[in-house]
């Protein structure tokens, strides 16, 4: 009866330690990247378009799986009006016109695809290429840390209708589920943002149903969030040109579960392309400091560089930090995976390093794999003190230097990839360095 006893809890123990193990980056007992997503959206064709989308959208509209939508110039949704998307709906954003869709504050956007049959937004040229089109803008009446709460997102766009910002955290701007957004993110001439994004959620307000979406080949940022309050879980940002998540002007997000794959060759290296920019502000004389700043608590995130050869590709100078922190901002971050990164997180140069500060900037439970350096901060040689305090077993960080195909459980698959962490990649103590 003991050895049947001691038996139970040895196998007990392993079952609890696969699961504490399989709990770092990306989590699921199956894939959740099955069946609603693309990875090779440049090789699918998607047909003709057979409807225009154009103008105001100012009453209560629904579109159609058996059609075909073609996005022209600015589309928006006014007066408070809801725009419904059937499953497996195909809507194309115009390159000639630099289709847009905006949802203005007040109106909703219902975009619930399903996991087989997911709402689909993509380009309409055939050498589909990052920007080729606008994207999708959606503005809510949330708190954001702007005077006088509110700001209006320009761009090219009709300054009439892109407010947003206001005192309603719970407000409600739709449903987006099982969605894919394609070669969005066209610049703007004259633009000092540069252009558009893949998604921008603006004051959009916390009864806002954001999950299982993924944004490809973006030229701006995948997933851009200014202001607001909201939950985000199942996020996919696939070789996006600018960040992957953005996060600024006092937004109050938590994101779970969710994955940013950047490329050296595609990503841009420059100054603010990383997988994630957390931010208070953009600009300082525009901030009311009385106002929240940015909180962003992000739990099972994967951050990897998918390149084949990391360590020459960050010699050559083309890898950047996965995760970059300004000052006044706040980011929690726990149990979560970043793979071949310049550093893992880099802080800004004008964060003192302090009590107040390193008990806003929490870095726990993470799997920090192929990085050249984990937490440092900008234009610091020396960073010794940040990394012993993070690498303190307390944290129970682990650091690890195992190429991405040992690592994920099926990186090199193209069609198909599985990036949860193989369960034997973590130990149970944080001394593995």
């Amino acid at each position: 009866m003991k050895k049947i006893t001691q038996v139970i809890c040895i196998m007990l123990l392993v079952v609890v330690s696969a699961n504490a193990q399989q709990e770092k980056g990306i989590m699921g007992y199956n894939n959740w990247l099955n069946n609603w997503t693309e990875f090779k959206p440049n090789k699918v064709d998607y047909g003709e378009a057979n409807q225009i989308l154009a103008g105001n959208i100012s009453s209560n509209t629904k579109l159609l799986k058996r059609n075909v939508y073609v996005l022209q110039g600015n589309v928006y949704v006014t007066n408070n009006a809801v725009l419904t998307i059937e499953p497996g709906t195909l809507i194309i954003g115009d390159f000639e016109t630099k289709g847009t869709l905006v949802v203005t504050k007040g109106a909703q956007i219902i975009a619930d695809g399903l996991e087989t049959d997911p709402i689909v937004f993509t380009t309409n040229r055939s050498l589909k290429k990052a920007g080729d089109w606008g994207g999708i803008v959606i503005l809510g009446e949330a708190p954001i840390n702007r005077f006088g709460n509110a700001g209006s997102y320009n761009l090219d766009l009709d300054p009439a209708l892109t407010t947003y910002g206001g005192d309603n955290v719970a407000s409600n701007s739709g449903i987006l589920r099982f969605v894919r957004v394609e070669f969005a993110g066209k610049k703007v001439k004259g633009s000092t943002s540069g252009g558009f994004n893949g998604i921008t959620f603006a004051g959009v307000g916390n009864q806002t149903i954001v999950e299982n979406v993924m944004v490809s080949f973006s030229a701006g940022d995948s997933f851009a969030f200014f202001g607001g309050d909201l939950n985000a879980t199942k996020l996919v940002s696939y070789k996006s040109i600018n960040d992957d998540f953005k996060f600024t002007q006092g937004v109050q997000c938590r994101l779970h579960n969710s994955l940013a794959i950047r490329s050296s060759y595609l990503s841009s290296n420059k100054d603010g392309s990383r997988c994630m920019e957390v931010a208070s502000y953009e600009k300082k004389n525009e901030t009311d400091f009385t106002k929240k700043g940015t909180l962003v608590v992000a739990s099972n995130i994967t951050m990897l560089n998918d390149s084949e050869n990391i360590k020459a590709d960050i010699q050559a100078g083309l890898v950047k930090e996965a995760v970059y922190i300004a000052e006044n901002a706040s980011l929690e971050m726990k149990r979560s995976v970043i793979s071949g990164f310049n550093p893992a997180v880099l802080l800004d140069s004008k964060t003192e390093i302090n009590d107040a500060n390193l008990k806003k900037i929490k870095i726990e439970e993470m799997y920090l794999n192929l990085c050249n350096g984990n937490i440092f901060t900008e234009y610091n040689a020396n960073n010794e003190d940040l990394e012993s305090w993070y690498g303190n077993p307390v944290f129970f960080n682990v650091m690890s230097q195992s190429d991405n195909n040992e690592t994920f459980i099926d990186f090199l698959n193209p069609k198909k990839p599985d990036f949860r962490l193989k369960l034997g990649k973590i130990t149970a103590s944080s001394g593995n360095k």
